[in-house]
């Protein structure tokens, strides 16, 4: 689990000092992720794999363009 002090975006390692943050509930922790890399975790969250724990197993979204 992430304190006050340790948030960080799992993409770029930013902090709430640098970018907004949002937060993640998964797996029974909390991550964070900055609003610039939250289509990464939508549509290739393969992407965060060793940064998000079972993020290889995740299904991209569904385009219906």
């Amino acid at each position: 689990m992430t304190t006050r002090d340790d948030r960080r975006c799992v993409a770029c390692g930013r902090d709430a000092s640098e970018t907004p943050l949002i937060r993640l509930d998964y797996r029974d922790g909390t991550f964070h992720i900055c609003p610039q890399h939250l289509p990464v975790l939508i549509h290739d969250p393969a992407q965060l794999a060793g940064r998000l724990p079972g993020a290889q197993r995740l299904s991209p979204a569904e385009h219906h363009d």
